[in-house]
């Protein structure tokens, strides 16, 4: 399997088809899903190249039932999908869910320039932005 070397999100304004509250609705459980530092852990592995459960067990250490455990939130948010080989599932990363998200918090900061400014620099003081030596 090829993967790409960068991650390309493109920013859209998502103020064009959801109001705050319904993007609050999109991102909260799907950030919930990801905010667990053992769920990351997975996601992490998963995005490597797909996993069976004792796979994942083996890379963590931790057990089949708590693997599983872990797992459930990730699928009900369509972060992860099982993909069934022969007597067990493979879990394989759900890039487009995943996206999505990403672009969405991503089109936040695109919506102040100074905002831009300061996740691009963060070592710069808080202040106006000069643009073109202004």
């Amino acid at each position: 399997m090829v993967r790409p070397s960068k991650l390309r999100v493109a920013v859209s304004d998502p103020g064009q088809w959801l109001s705050e509250r319904e993007r609050a609705q999109v991102l909260a459980p799907k950030l919930r899903a990801l905010a667990d530092e053992t769920r990351l852990t997975l996601i992490l592995l998963i995005a490597q190249q797909p996993r069976t459960v004792k796979e994942l067990q083996e890379a963590t250490g931790l057990s089949q039932t708590l693997v599983s455990h872990h797992l459930a939130p990730l699928r009900e948010q369509q972060l992860v999908e099982a993909i069934p080989q022969g007597r067990s599932n493979q879990y394989v990363m759900c890039c487009a869910a995943l996206a999505e998200p990403l672009r969405m918090i991503a089109s936040l900061a695109a919506l102040d320039p100074e905002t831009v400014a300061a996740c691009l620099h963060p070592e710069a003081p808080p202040g106006p932005v000069a643009v073109n030596g202004s």
